[in-house]
C-alpha cells in the first residue's frame, strides 16, 4: 500500500479509503490510485484487513439447490445488490442436507463473512441463532422468519398453493395430485396447505405424491406412477411444488403418451423459471419474484450490520399466476 501511495502521490490512508470506502474519495483521486494499483499489480491482503475490520467484504449465501434456476436468480439478485455496496457473494448448495448446511455455515463463519443469507433445510435454526449471537448477521431467504430473531424475505407460499389449485378448479378439475417433497421443507408444506384450502372451496380432492427431491427426475418418476394407474384412477390435474418437478411430469406424460396435457391432465408448477415458457407444452406456473428476493435479502443484511440492535424486519412478496398451455 505504501508503494501504491507513492506511485499515486497520495497518503496510505487515501489508498485504504479507495479500497474500502471509495465514495469518500474524489473520483479523480480514485482513478489515480486504481491506475497505480493496476500498474504495480497490487493485491490486497484481505486476511489482514479482516483482522482489523472484524469481517470480510463477502456475503455467504446458502441455498437448497443452486441447480434450481429459482435459486440461481435469487443469487443473481443478491449479487447485483451486493456489488452496489462493494461486496461479493459466495454461494453454496446444501442439497437439502443438514450436514452439508452445517459445513457451509462453519466455513463461512471461519471466513468472518459480512453476513449470511440462508434458505434453511429444516426447522432447527439453533446453529443460525448461535452465529447471530456471536455477531454474524443472518437473513432467512425464501423462508418467513416472523416469530424468530432473524430478518427474512419470503413469498406467501400458502397463498401461492391456493392460487394454483383454485386456477385448476376453475378449469373444472376436481381430482388433483400434489407432487412434492421432502415434506420437511417449509415451502413444500406451505404450498400443500394452500392447495388443500383451495380444494375445499370447490369440493375437490388432493392426492399427495411425495418425492425425495425437487428435481426433473423426481417429477418423471412421479408421473410414470400416475400414468401406470387405470384411467379412472388418474388425477385430472397435477400441481407440482416447483417447476423442475412439473417439467419432469410433462416430459414423462408426453413420452409415455398415455395422457394428453391439458385435455386429460392439466399441469401447473411453481416459481415460473425461464424454462417454463419453452417447455414442449408451455407450463402454467405460480411466479415468485426471485431476483427481487435476492436484492431485498442483501438490503436487510446491510441494515442488520448497520444496527445490530434493531428488531428483525420481514419482507413478504405476493406470488402471481402465469397461465400457459398446460392448464388452459
Amino acid at each position: 500500500m505504501k508503494q501504491v501511495a507513492a506511485a499515486a502521490g497520495v497518503s496510505v490512508g487515501t489508498v485504504s479509503n479507495v479500497l474500502n470506502s471509495p465514495d469518500k474519495v474524489a473520483p479523480a483521486t480514485v482513478d489515480r490510485v486504481m491506475a497505480a494499483i493496476d500498474e504495480l499489480g497490487f493485491v490486497r491482503n484481505d486476511a489482514a484487513r479482516q483482522l482489523r475490520a472484524g469481517r470480510s467484504r463477502c456475503i455467504g449465501l446458502v441455498v437448497l439447490d443452486l441447480g434450481n434456476p429459482f435459486f440461481t436468480d435469487v443469487a443473481r439478485g443478491a449479487e447485483a445488490s451486493a456489488s452496489e455496496r462493494n461486496l461479493m457473494v459466495l454461494s453454496g448448495s446444501t442439497d437439502d442436507n443438514p450436514d452439508r448446511e452445517r459445513l457451509y455455515l462453519d466455513t463461512f463463519d471461519e471466513q468472518r463473512v459480512y453476513g449470511l443469507l440462508v434458505s434453511p433445510v429444516g426447522e432447527n435454526l439453533s446453529k443460525l441463532e448461535t452465529l447471530q449471537s456471536r455477531g454474524t448477521p443472518v437473513v432467512l431467504v425464501d423462508r418467513d422468519g416472523t416469530g424468530t430473531s432473524f430478518s427474512s424475505v419470503a413469498v406467501d407460499d400458502v397463498a401461492g398453493g391456493a392460487m394454483a389449485v383454485r386456477h385448476l378448479c376453475e378449469q373444472g378439475r376436481r381430482r388433483i395430485a400434489y407432487v412434492g417433497g421432502p415434506s420437511s421443507l417449509r415451502q413444500v408444506a406451505d404450498r400443500l396447505r394452500g392447495a388443500r384450502a383451495a380444494a375445499a372451496e370447490f369440493d375437490a380432492t388432493v392426492d399427495v405424491i411425495g418425492t425425495p427431491e425437487l428435481s426433473v427426475l423426481a417429477g418423471r418418476a412421479a408421473a410414470a406412477g400416475i400414468a401406470d394407474r387405470a384411467p379412472k384412477d388418474r388425477p385430472d390435474a397435477i400441481f407440482c411444488a416447483n417447476d423442475l418437478l412439473a417439467l419432469g411430469v410433462l416430459q414423462s406424460l408426453v413420452m409415455l403418451g398415455r395422457s394428453v396435457v391439458p385435455d386429460d391432465i392439466a399441469v401447473i408448477g411453481y416459481d415460473d423459471i425461464d424454462f417454463a415458457a419453452s417447455a414442449v407444452v408451455s407450463l402454467s406456473s405460480v411466479r415468485q419474484p426471485s431476483r427481487d428476493i435476492g436484492r431485498a435479502a442483501v438490503d436487510l443484511l446491510d441494515r442488520a450490520v448497520a444496527d445490530p440492535a434493531a428488531p428483525p424486519q420481514h419482507v413478504h412478496f405476493q406470488p402471481t399466476l402465469t397461465v400457459r398451455a398446460s392448464t388452459s
